[in-house]
């Protein structure tokens, strides 16, 4: 799969969720279902038009190759888990609050997620290398969207000026640990435990 730049894969995530055309997104929900249930590497063009109810002459007019095709279904993915990550700390009144409660959404929903949570399970040596040795744009880019949501809590408290860069990536950082090796001397089994263990080591960040 390509690799974009940091920018490209987090503005195309949040500027437009769904493509417009009915069906480039029933193509998507056919790709979707198809790495969901064989992975990447053992599902083809035509696998997925198949799902679809299409030829793959009408999948290559859309997507032109394979590795665009997963590369938008990710993105579609990863649009979608912004959207609920906001939708569930929105409400929440402090930074503190809401990085907390984030942790905890966003462990929740990536080991839940049938293609997040399901390719770390099918294909561990595909997914891998792109939440670490080659993870810097997927890794980038939601740091970068957690340093949106920090600098906007540091302007509403009267600290426009702090970086809050490294403070984001390296929740980011944590959080990915975590997904990748649960095991440890954290125990991190339950939502509870996720929550007290950001209460204590994360929150305090914003601080620093």
């Amino acid at each position: 799969m390509r690799t974009d730049t940091n920018d490209s894969w987090l503005d195309r995530a949040l500027a437009q969720p769904e493509p417009e055309d009915h069906m480039a997104r029933r193509i998507l929900d056919a790709a979707l279902e198809q790495f969901t249930l064989l992975g990447l590497r053992r599902s083809s063009v035509d696998d997925v038009a198949k799902r679809a109810g299409v030829s793959r002459v009408t999948v290559y007019r859309r997507f032109q190759t394979k590795d665009k095709l997963v590369e938008d279904t990710l993105l579609r993915e990863l649009s979608r888990f912004f959207q609920r990550l906001d939708a569930a700390v929105a409400a929440l009144p402090t930074m503190k609050e809401r990085v907390v409660e984030g942790f905890v959404v966003a462990l929740r929903h990536t080991r839940a997620h049938p293609l997040f949570g399901g390719l770390l399970r099918l294909e561990p040596e595909v997914v891998l290398p792109y939440l670490t040795v080659q993870g810097g744009s997927s890794l980038s880019a939601t740091a970068e969207y957690l340093t949106v949501h920090l600098r906007r809590a540091q302007q509403a408290e009267g600290r426009p000026d702090e970086d809050p860069r490294p403070v984001a990536e390296l929740m980011v950082r944590v959080a990915v640990s975590f997904l990748l090796n649960p095991a440890g001397c954290i125990e991190m089994e339950d939502e509870d435990q996720a929550r007290a263990f950001a209460r204590r080591y994360l929150a305090p960040l914003l601080d620093a």
